[in-house]
Formats: C-alpha cells, sequence, structure tokens
C-alpha cells in the first residue's frame, strides 16, 4: 500500500535536505553522545540490586498487567515514590511512564482556560506538546532572559479579564539544563520573579537529575528552592541510566494529577523491574548527604573538558556551559554530519544536531560527558574537531 502523496513528500524533502531521521545500532564508538552520565545504565551492581529487590518482595511477574488506576498499581510504586519523594526533599511523587508523558499530563492537565503559561522558547518538544494541548494560553520569552520574562508577567498579572475569568493562574516554566545548549537559567531569580508576581514555576530536572549537586540531586535542591517551586519533573532515563519519570509536587497536586492527567490515567503502568531498577539507581545515588563517586568524577570529567577547550581556536564558537552538555555551533547541516562522519571514523560518536530540530543556522555537535570519561579522550577528540575545522576553511 502506498504512502499518501502529501505524506511522500514530506519524507522526500527531508531525503533531499540529509535530514531524513532513521534508526541506527548502537556502536562501540568511545560515547560522546548519549544521555548516560554516570554509567547507570551499565553497571551490573544495580542489575543484581533491582533483582534483589524483586525477590525482597516477591515478585515474579514481567508485566503490571494494567494502569495504575485498574490492576497495574503493584507494591513497588510505593515503596518507589517514597523513596525519591525523600530523596529529592519533596512532599510527593507520582511516577510516568516517561518523561515525554509526565510533561503531556501536566501541561494538558493543570493549567486551565484563563490561565496563562510564559515559557522559556528553548523549552523541550514534549513541553511543548503538552502546551498545544492545554486550554491555557502560552507565550514564550526569549531564552534565559529575565527581564523580557518580567515584562511578559506585569502584562498578564496586571491584564483586566472576563469575570468568570478572575481566578487566572500564571504559570513559569523552564529547564534546569537546557538540552539543545546545555546551559541554566537563573532559578534564584526566576523564583523571586514568581513570588513577586503570584505565578507558579515549574521546572524541568531531566538533564539535572543525577548530575548537579554532591549527590545528582538536581538544580532545585542545590539552591534550596525545592519548598518554592510548584512542582519538578525528574526523568530516569538519563543519568539514572533506567526507564520513566515522576513529577515532584504536594499531596492535593498528585491526587490531581491521578484525576486527571490522561498520559497517566490511560496507559499501562511500569512493570516491577523497571520499578526495581529505578529504586536500585536511586538508592546507590542516595549517599546520605556524601557526595557520591560517580557525580564527583562527571563533575570532575565537565571541569577538563572546559579546561581542554580554554587552550584552543574553536572554543568561541561552543555555547557556554558547566554541565554535561556541551555545543559547537556550525551552521549547516550538511557540515555538521561531515565533521561528525570524520569523528567516528577516528571512533568518537559525537552527534550532530540539525535543523529542524535547532533552527536553522543553529545545527550543532553536541557532546554528552560521562564520569568514565578520561582526559586523553577530552583532549584527543577537541584536537581533532578543530583540526576538521580548520582544515575545511584553508
Amino acid at each position: 500500500m502506498k504512502l499518501p502523496k502529501k505524506l511522500q513528500k514530506k519524507i522526500d524533502a527531508r531525503m533531499v535536505t540529509g535530514t531524513l531521521r532513521v534508526l541506527k545500532e548502537t556502536d562501540d564508538l568511545v560515547d560522546f553522545s548519549s544521555n548516560d552520565y554516570l554509567g547507570f545504565s551499565k553497571n551490573t551492581s544495580l542489575l543484581d540490586k533491582a533483582s534483589e529487590i524483586l525477590k525482597k518482595n516477591n515478585i515474579q511477574q514481567q508485566g503490571a498487567t494494567g494502569s495504575r488506576l485498574l490492576s497495574g498499581n503493584h507494591k513497588l510504586y510505593p515503596i518507589v515514590e517514597t523513596t525519591i519523594a525523600g530523596f529529592h526533599e519533596s512532599e510527593t511523587a507520582l511516577i510516568f511512564n516517561s518523561g515525554y508523558d509526565a510533561n503531556i499530563g501536566f501541561f494538558q492537565s493543570v493549567p486551565q482556560r484563563g490561565d496563562v503559561i510564559l515559557y522559556d522558547e528553548y523549552i523541550h518538544a514534549s513541553i511543548r506538546d503538552g502546551l498545544t494541548m492545554s486550554h491555557a494560553k502560552s507565550y514564550k520569552f526569549i531564552h534565559n532572559n529575565l527581564g523580557h520574562l518580567e515584562k511578559l508577567l506585569i502584562k498578564y498579572a496586571n491584564e483586566e479579564r472576563p469575570q468568570d475569568q478572575s481566578e487566572q493562574e500564571i504559570y513559569v516554566v523552564t529547564e534546569s539544563v537546557f538540552s539543545m545548549d546545555g546551559d541554566t537559567p537563573d532559578l534564584l531569580a526566576i523564583q523571586r520573579l514568581c513570588d513577586t508576581y503570584s505565578a507558579h514555576l515549574v521546572v524541568d530536572e531531566a538533564h539535572a537529575t543525577g548530575v548537579i549537586g554532591d549527590y545528582g540531586q538536581g538544580l532545585v535542591q542545590q539552591l534550596g528552592l525545592e519548598n518554592s517551586v510548584f512542582a519538578r519533573i525528574v526523568t530516569f532515563g538519563k543519568a539514572m541510566g533506567t526507564h520513566g519519570a515522576a513529577i515532584l509536587c504536594n499531596e492535593k497536586l498528585r491526587e490531581y494529577l491521578i484525576n486527571f492527567a490522561r498520559s497517566f490515567i490511560y496507559t499501562t503502568a511500569l512493570p516491577p523491574h523497571t520499578l526495581a531498577t529505578i529504586l536500585a539507581a536511586y538508592l546507590n545515588l542516595d549517599t546520605k548527604d556524601v557526595s557520591h563517586p560517580a557525580v564527583v568524577q562527571l563533575q570532575d570529567t565537565i571541569k577538563i573538558f572546559i579546561k581542554s577547550l580554554a587552550s584552543l581556536k574553536i572554543k568561541d564558537h561552543f555555547i557556554s556551559s558547566s554541565s554535561a552538555i556541551h555545543c559547537i555551533i556550525i551552521p549547516g547541516n550538511s557540515r555538521v554530519i561531515t565533521l561528525s562522519r570524520k569523528l567516528k571514523q577516528h571512533g568518537y560518536n559525537v552527534k550532530p544536531i540539525l535543523s529542524p530540530t535547532v533552527p536553522e543556522g543553529q545545527e550543532r555537535l553536541r557532546f554528552c560527558l560521562h564520569s568514565e570519561m578520561t582526559e586523553e579522550k577530552i583532549k584527543s577528540v577537541l584536537s581533532l574537531l578543530e583540526s576538521f575545522i580548520y582544515e575545511s576553511i584553508t
């Protein structure tokens, strides 16, 4: 059966521009591309711990058998959610099947008709998709620009509203670490603005969980804002090395999400083994306020990368970042693809980020750093990149 013509035209257009996405198997190259920041996905002791957890709780089933509101709310759920809430110093936590599901569920259900959502223009696609499902109006503010955010807060906090919208709420949405730039917002200043204009701050901590803080608790806790932020989204498919996500919030918001977040209500729950791996990862990270060795290693790796970059001519083309994500802007899809391919030929997997994922002219190579990386490999890949870039110019 042929693909409808409108769909085929879109595929053809991607093929012409070299931006057609395809699924590829993983390789054995030096990994500068995955989100496995702490190496937890390959940590065999965590696999063993997950098996122990299943045995200890006498769980022998493979699947959840249904949604959590039907038959899928197996005994590990309250154990894991209590552990997550305790680790992140939150009143409670609600697990979703993925970060995408958590963001869709939250933004589809929480902001109501007549409410206003102000979001950073570089916010993740999953949040944008959730915004399209919301009945609230949403407006973007310039990336990490406090002045622009405050102008919008003033405008919408003081605008005249119909009587039936007198209880308008304002939500401000940002990320701890932006996945395409690796930079961080001034969360303290944003929270102060939210306090001033009675807005609710929502923070996606996907790329900060396991990365920022002495034992990977995230940026919100590092800044002492855990009791001020309205909701946090933490995900487990990155530094935690497993799968799923949770919304950290108070008991009332958790109750609301259970009743109205469609991506929570209408999906089969995570299987027991996944919950066991999440619990194993958190138990490993929870070093009782003592710096976690893998987190310290990762933060040392980040410092080595920044120091190694400082002596190179390409340093000014990198976006400033102190996270595990570092990006060099290389305009043009074909050029960034070529550089990525050359690095692969020398044993380094550094992914090209192409338009339309990022705006045209903002194409880039994205380096994801991991705790087990050596200084030798970091210096080598950066030196190769610099030689390839200047080779193409001369």
